[in-house]
């Protein structure tokens, strides 16, 4: 094979045409599934630089290679430290093909084009599982991946950069399928991808030398915001799967946990922005997620899920189908746990016993913050003032959606039967808006109101609510009661046989 170090400089490119891959750097620490691409980058006569142990895994598939050495004139220094750090492989990277000087200079100084880079990082992360040894995790800091892999990424408009396995299957299909060239759009959905890889690894190693301080998240509620958690989440979960958590999946693993801890068990829950979206309480962990599922399935997708109870193989194989963020839970059977880990970035935490939900909330505001404790306890007082007495179902079914309307955000209904979350308003500017969507919603999956509970946030200052939930099938309803007309709503309940609690006690979450 020539070495294209020796060979002219293609001539300028236009920015936003289709580029034909002609050269490639590969230098991975993983080699499984790399041979279907390499094979096909072979194929089609590509160029392939690579290195030290990549190098011979090619090699010793037929696959012919120039070493990233003969281009540097370097041998690997410093016991493999220093292998690419160098102009001609950083030139051949970051030169601009549309840009006549650029191209000039790596003509002059003979340096390669290259038009796409493979590369993956040190183990760090799974180092840092392995050992304590600081030696040895210092050495799995890598250097020159994240920097090729940047600088790829940074020239996306002519090179193509993969940083995860995952992505080779994908590359080798456009490469087929377009006879080796990509399109701009998919070079910069690539570097996109790439750029996300470093930073989860910057993030990685940040926090190992930050350990006890601060733990700089990968963004914050939105990709353009800088985003840091306080705290040591050590002491609450071993994680036992999954990429970094990021401050969404945070939000929702305190709202996940502060439901957990109010619910009997034994119960599962669904939680989407930090709203409830199904739960429900039965005999056992795969029975409690059917119910909560059936809830809400549409709004379980991408959720956080909740258990106080262990996860065996039936529920692992069941949520299994489900794409979800988080899944928590107090332990996993390991048949299990090798049933769910088959999906890497899925996150799994395992909770530690006796841990609590810090007393005090605090809240940044204008210029200064807020504080309150947390609101604990489900009701104060339980005064029936309906037409009759509940039944021993629906006073389960009204504590239980006591605790759940408790974990909506206001102005927030929930509608229980059974002990399982069939139907749910939160967020509306009105009450009856919440009731209004929080029927639509059981009517949605094909729920029968007849018998089913009310819980209310906060009270019904009118009996307009109360009447349209009648006219649905509810018979039973729980609020706190505090409004100067609470004597409408429970004129209606006494003249229509509806039973009615007084909690004294108001769960509105703003």
């Amino acid at each position: 094979m020539e070495n294209p170090s020796k060979t002219k400089i293609q001539k300028l490119v236009p920015l936003h045409m289709e580029k034909k891959i002609q050269s490639a750097l590969i230098s991975v620490f993983y080699k499984d599934g790399l041979e279907p691409l390499a094979r096909t980058l072979h194929q089609q006569n590509i160029t392939i630089y690579s290195t030290g142990g990549t190098q011979k895994f090619l090699e010793d598939l037929g696959i012919p290679c120039v070493a990233v050495e003969s281009v540097t004139g370097y041998p690997s220094i410093l016991g493999g430290r220093v292998k690419t750090l160098h102009p001609s492989v950083f030139g051949g990277i970051l030169g601009r093909r549309y840009e006549a000087q650029d191209l000039k200079e790596m003509e002059e100084f003979k340096i390669p084009a290259i038009d796409l880079v493979i590369v993956d990082l040190y183990p760090f992360e799974e180092t840092l599982r392995t050992t304590t040894e600081e030696k040895a995790i210092i050495e799995k800091i890598d250097i020159g991946g994240p920097s090729m892999i940047r600088a790829a990424a940074k020239n996306f408009r002519d090179l193509t950069v993969l940083a995860a396995k995952d992505d080779y299957a994908v590359l080798n299909k456009i490469l087929i399928d377009q006879a080796g060239s990509t399109s701009l759009d998919q070079r910069k959905a690539f570097a996109a991808k790439a750029f996300e890889v470093v930073m989860h690894y910057d993030i990685a190693i940040s926090n190992y030398f930050n350990p006890a301080t601060s733990k700089t998240l990968r963004y914050g509620e939105n990709p353009h915001q800088v985003a840091t958690f306080y705290g040591d989440l050590d002491s609450w979960f071993t994680q036992l799967n999954g990429k970094e958590l990021s401050y969404n999946n945070l939000v929702d693993v305190d709202a996940a946990i502060a439901l957990i801890q109010d619910l009997p068990a034994t119960s599962f829950a669904i939680i989407k922005h930090t709203n409830v979206c199904g739960v429900a309480q039965r005999a056992t962990v795969f029975e409690s997620w059917e119910a909560a599922l059936a809830g809400d399935p549409e709004s379980a997708f991408g959720g956080v899920l909740v258990t106080n109870g262990t996860i065996d193989v039936p529920t692992a194989e069941a949520i299994q189908e489900l794409f979800f963020e988080v899944l928590i839970a107090p332990s996993y059977e390991a048949a299990a746990l090798s049933i769910l880990t088959t999906k890497k970035n899925r996150i799994l935490l395992e909770t530690k016993p006796g841990v609590h939900l810090h007393p005090i909330q605090k809240k940044s505001i204008l210029n200064g913050s807020l504080e309150q404790g947390l609101d604990t306890g489900n009701y104060t007082n339980w005064e029936e003032v309906g037409a009759r007495p509940c039944t021993e179902n629906e006073k389960a079914d009204l504590v239980f959606g006591n605790i759940i309307c408790k974990h909506l955000k206001s102005n927030a209904i929930a509608l229980i039967k059974n002990k399982q979350l069939v139907g749910k308003g939160c967020g509306q500017t009105s009450r009856i808006d919440a009731l209004r969507q929080a029927i639509e919603k059981a009517k949605q999956f094909n729920f029968d109101l007849k018998g089913a509970s009310l819980a209310s946030d906060a009270f019904f200052p009118f009996d307009d609510c109360v009447k349209i939930a009648q006219e649905a099938g509810i018979e039973a309803f729980i609020q706190p009661g505090g409004s100067v007309r609470d004597k409408d709503s429970i004129a209606y309940c006494q003249a229509n046989g509806l039973a009615m609690v007084m909690t004294g006690l108001r769960h509105f979450k703003h």
